[in-house]
């Protein structure tokens, strides 16, 4: 999961940019410390599956890419241009395109598990089950 940093106000610039910087080349060399873009997601667990929610307002099913591979679950959403009617005249065109990606890392025991995903009202909703060897077990104390 995503690692909380606290903030320390007597720290030095120095130590901020040094831990600023050690992160974004771990992820250069394809570690997982440090997550893209601006895509907003919210991670949830339940007793048999780990939920991963993520607000891809605008973008179709055929936009989005989610792979889950060593892991670490990417999402990429890449929104195309729009056709241009050929009688108007723009003054101005934003629209065009937008992509969103985020890289996440998932426990161990996720490592390479089948996802189940759905988009619905612009938020995807990816489905993890997380198996019976990584949930907890009661462990019982003898009285001697």
């Amino acid at each position: 999961m995503a690692e909380i940093v606290r903030y320390d106000p007597f720290d030095s610039p120095r130590d901020f940019f040094d831990r600023f910087f050690s992160r974004a080349l771990g992820a250069m060399d394809g570690g997982a410390a440090f997550e893209e873009g601006a895509l907003g997601v919210d991670i949830s667990e339940t007793d048999s599956e780990l939920i991963v929610r993520a607000s891809l307002p605008g973008f179709s099913r055929d936009e989005i890419d989610v792979q889950l591979h060593q892991g670490v679950l990417s999402i990429k959403a890449v929104h195309g241009a729009g056709e241009a009617s050929a009688d108007e005249r723009y003054h101005r065109r934003e629209r065009r395109w937008s992509t969103l990606s985020r890289r996440l890392a998932l426990p161990g025991v996720l490592h390479d598990a089948e996802v189940n995903g759905e988009l619905a009202n612009g938020v995807l909703t990816l489905r993890i089950p997380v198996p019976a060897a990584a949930k907890p077990k009661q462990v019982t104390i003898a009285v001697s």
